[in-house]
């Protein structure tokens, strides 16, 4: 048995040039929006490029916790 369903219309677009500029405005992005996904995948690219050398019984440290203590001070 299905429910019923009540549909609302739609409100009328506004028509002309500043119809345009709304629509543009609300679709734009935030700079972290597009910064963020962009530094998760380098990172990530960097911990799977240098997983070959692993450098745990050595007790040195990566070049990927160089970069990223690098970043912490650059930020903080």
């Amino acid at each position: 048995m299905s429910a019923p369903t009540h549909l609302r219309p739609l409100p009328p677009r506004p028509s002309g040039s500043r119809a345009r500029a709304t629509t543009t405005a609300a679709t734009r992005l935030h700079w972290w929006a597009l910064a963020l996904p962009a530094l998760a995948f380098g990172l990530l690219l960097l911990l799977l490029a240098g997983s070959g050398e692993a450098h745990a019984a050595t007790g040195e440290v990566s070049g990927l916790v160089q970069v990223a203590e690098q970043l912490l001070r650059a930020v903080g």
